[in-house]
C-alpha cells in the first residue's frame, strides 16, 4: 500500500477528519480529457475528480526535494507531535505555491520532469540568492543523498502537466479551507 492524501474538512469537527465530498474536485475531471494531455496528467486528474485524494507516494521525494523537507506528504511533523498526520489549509498553500514556482521555472527545461531537470531548475533559483553558494553545498548535498550505493539518480519522469494538477489539488484544498489527510 502506498499514500494517499485525502481531501477533508478542516477542522475536524469530532473523533475523525470527514473527507470532502468529490464533487468538490468534479472539475478536474476536465482536465483528463485535453486534446494533447499526457496519460499520467490525465490519470491523476481523473483520480482526484473521482476521489477527492492523490496517490501521492510517486511524488513524495520529488516534493520533499523542492521544499528542503522530509515527509512533506507524510506530514511527519504533525504525526511526530503526536498528532493526526494532517496538512492544514496553510500547509496546503505551501505546498501548491512551491509545485506552481517549480513547474513554472521548469518550462524552459521541457516537458518532462527528470532528476537532472529538477537538480538544473533548483540550481537556477538558487544561484542568484541571497546565500547561493552555501545553498547550492546544500542542494548538491541532498542530490547526492538521493543517488542509489551505484550512484544511480532516483528514475523520476513525470510531465510538467502532471506536477501542475498536483498543485491545482493542493491549492484548491487551500482555497476553500481543506486540510489533507496522509493515509498511509
Amino acid at each position: 500500500m502506498g499514500l494517499d492524501n485525502v481531501a477533508v474538512q478542516w477542522p475536524r469537527t469530532g473523533q475523525f477528519y470527514e473527507p470532502v465530498a468529490p464533487a468538490e474536485f468534479v472539475d478536474f475531471g476536465d482536465l483528463a480529457y485535453g486534446p494533447a494531455t499526457a496519460a499520467p496528467t490525465a490519470a491523476l486528474a481523473e483520480h482526484i475528480a473521482k476521489t477527492g485524494t492523490v496517490r501521492a507516494t510517486a511524488y513524495t521525494e520529488l516534493v520533499d526535494l523542492l521544499l528542503g523537507l522530509q515527509g512533506v506528504l507524510y506530514a511527519t511533523d504533525a504525526a511526530a507531535e503526536d498528532e493526526d498526520p494532517v496538512i492544514d489549509p496553510d500547509g496546503c498553500a505551501w505546498i501548491a505555491g512551491g509545485l506552481e514556482r517549480f513547474v513554472e521555472g521548469h518550462g524552459e527545461h521541457g516537458e518532462v520532469v527528470t532528476f537532472d531537470s529538477t537538480g538544473a531548475v533548483l540550481r537556477g533559483a538558487l544561484a542568484d540568492g541571497r546565500l547561493a553558494e552555501q545553498q547550492l553545498r546544500w542542494l548538491q548535498s541532498r542530490l547526492d543523498g538521493m543517488r542509489d550505493e551505484s550512484g544511480n539518480a532516483p528514475q523520476w519522469s513525470f510531465p510538467r502537466s502532471e506536477l501542475a494538477v498536483l498543485a491545482r489539488f493542493y491549492r484548491r484544498c487551500a482555497d476553500r479551507g481543506f486540510a489533507v489527510y496522509a493515509d498511509s
